[in-house]
């Protein structure tokens, strides 16, 4: 199984919803050949889950107005979450009946890219069957959120390599109310975001058999 993955820079999170619903639709209708993998930060913003949000939100949504944070409901699954610089999200638009595998494996496979991403920057991290996401002992450092539509996943997973968690403390991240941490506090040392991309390629990388290959937007616009 072949694959695309778009390196994203910091970018607007409404652009790339649009962009994944685009995907999403050439995937399903077999105008698209391949799943295609994004990675991207955002500027900040909170993000609503289908189970709601607003009322784990801590600060009113003036002064985030006044701050430049926006707020914006979604499809995915879950509740409130931040996004933001010095955060990775992994936006993977995939057939999932075409790739042999379910809704609840995808999601314990990208608990795993995070676990095994992290374990490359020398943290060490787990997954939790009750409570979905990664965790570093009892902090939470990862979240998996996805919508699955006509059988392509999309939305995806976030891991906090090194964002300002300020942002984290207006919320109750996901409607818990845990502790959030970083990779870079985690490591005890600055962590390269760089770094982090070229591991969590390597973990999709498995996914499809070695075949992931890199490519611009600009390319991967002649299917849209």
């Amino acid at each position: 199984m072949d694959g695309y993955l778009l390196n994203l820079p910091c970018t607007d999170y409404g652009a790339v919803h649009t962009l994944q619903n685009r995907l999403v639709e050439k995937r399903r209708a077999g105008d698209l050949d391949r799943d295609v993998v994004i990675f991207v930060e955002h500027p900040p913003v909170y993000t609503l889950g289908r189970r709601g949000g607003l009322e784990h939100l801590m600060i009113s949504e003036d002064l985030l107005q006044d701050r430049g944070v926006s707020v914006v409901q979604t499809e995915r699954g879950g509740n409130i979450t931040w996004h933001g610089p010095g955060q990775l999200v992994a936006y993977p638009i995939v057939h999932l009946e075409k790739a042999g595998t379910g809704v609840s494996d995808f999601v314990s496979f990208l608990e795993g890219v995070m676990v095994k991403t992290l374990k490359g920057l020398g943290v060490w991290a787990r997954s939790d069957p009750v409570n979905r996401g990664v965790w570093v002992e009892e902090k939470k450092i990862g979240s998996v959120g996805l919508r699955i539509k006509g059988g392509v996943s999309f939305h995806g997973l976030a891991l906090n390599i090194c964002p300002d968690l300020t942002f984290f403390s207006w919320i109750n991240p996901c409607g818990l109310k845990v502790s959030m941490t970083t990779a870079e506090m985690e490591a005890g040392e600055e962590v390269s975001l760089t770094k982090a991309r070229q591991l969590m390629a390597l973990e999709f990388q498995t996914f499809f058999d070695g075949n992931l290959e890199e490519i611009e937007l600009e390319e991967l616009g002649h299917v849209l």
